[in-house]
């Protein structure tokens, strides 16, 4: 079951890692391959799904990111 939060809390890290990166290529009109997806609704909706990553991302690591202490 640790295991599992450790992956939970990695893989929020991972998605809030991308979504920031995301938010700043995008300030110079780059983008992530694997978040191409998201200017495809518009540039609103672009940012909304990128803060939507960052803040959810966030959350699962602050959740499941940390080591329990014994």
């Amino acid at each position: 079951m640790e295991s599992i939060k450790t992956k939970l809390g990695q893989g929020g890290l991972v998605l809030a890692a991308m979504g920031l990166v995301s938010a700043l290529l995008s300030i110079f009109n780059y983008n992530i391959g694997l978040l191409a997806w998201i200017d495809s609704w518009g540039i609103a909706m672009g940012w909304v799904l990128r803060v939507v990553l960052i803040l959810a991302g966030g959350v699962l690591f602050l959740l499941f990111g940390r080591a329990e202490e014994e």
